[in-house]
């Protein structure tokens, strides 16, 4: 067990990697921590047990993974997004909606919500779909938000059931249900409450012919496959890489072309290397911590 002051130093290497803030306390902590009211999710939520925990280090790529299959989506990350020059500003800002959306005041939800409208009102331009036929798109479209949040809930909700450990509350349903909840004030309304509401929307994006590869996908891919990150992370980064093309349902991972490597292997591999970056930062989350807080003072859980 490493002593408390080197758990620091790694506990602060850590969140200033994902935070791309050098103190390692987040921006966006005091947002989280000092609002006056509950959130949309408490303690006991599927999301929060599923978002609090180390899964979603591979969910995210999952994710991303999956989101570049839809030219849409797609076309907005290549055609507005320095995701090439500021990875980690990028991940930052994706991190950033997740945390305050899972654990944040009502009030803080919805100030998130109102950046990322703001940022989506300037995300438009012009693809190709399937047919070779340009469309018109706007970050807005309904069905590019539906994709992008079916992509997030089925990985983060696959790779907590692959690589965490702890039990969510309710199963796969409460947490596809309960995460619904994230997207309204981003103004989606129509989206899965059931897991295999989930699958069937899921394939039908597939049969319907929406998403597909071409090469802006494959050099998209490639950025996630080897993005810029510290030499000193990249190993794990390519371990938490495989997991997610592991974890992939086999249409998608088709598609993308993506060779997989042995589930045998990687699994289990990846469950010990999330368990030992647990044990080597500690179990305490500034984040959760400033939640919990928040909760307590105003009552709204046991102190």
């Amino acid at each position: 067990m490493p002593n408390n002051k080197l758990q620091d130093f790694f506990s602060k290497q850590f969140r200033a990697l994902l935070s791309n803030e050098p103190s390692g306390t987040p921006p966006w902590l005091d947002t989280i921590a000092k609002g006056e009211t509950g959130g949309l999710f408490m303690p006991t939520d599927a999301p929060w047990i599923v978002h609090r925990d180390f899964g979603t280090l591979v969910g995210g790529i999952r994710a991303l993974l999956m989101q570049a299959l839809h030219p849409g989506t797609l076309a907005g990350v290549a055609q507005h997004s320095r995701y090439e020059q500021d990875a980690l500003g990028r991940l930052a800002g994706t991190i950033r909606w997740l945390t305050v959306t899972t654990f944040g005041s009502h009030e803080a939800v919805a100030g998130e919500a109102s950046r990322v409208n703001r940022l989506h009102d300037r995300v438009k331009g012009q693809y190709e779909d399937s047919t070779g036929k340009a469309k018109e798109y706007k970050a807005k479209d309904e069905d590019l938000l539906l994709w992008v949040h079916i992509a997030f809930t089925d990985s983060f909700l696959t790779c907590h059931q692959d690589y965490a450990w702890r039990t969510i509350p309710g199963g796969a349903d409460a947490y596809v249900d309960q995460w619904a909840r994230s997207v309204a004030p981003l103004g989606l309304a129509n989206v899965p409450h059931t897991n295999s509401e989930l699958d069937r929307q899921i394939g039908e994006y597939l049969n319907r012919g929406e998403i597909r590869v071409d090469d802006t996908t494959r050099k998209v891919i490639k950025f996630i496959r080897t993005p810029g990150i510290p030499l000193t992370v990249l190993p794990i980064y390519r371990l938490l890489f495989a997991a997610a093309v592991v974890s992939l349902r086999p249409e998608h991972r088709k598609l993308l072309g993506l060779r997989v490597l042995p589930k045998w292997l990687v699994v289990p591999l990846t469950r010990f290397t999330l368990r030992s970056i647990q044990l080597i930062i500690g179990n305490d989350s500034p984040i959760e911590d400033g939640a919990l807080d928040r909760l307590r003072r105003l009552g709204l859980i046991a102190k």
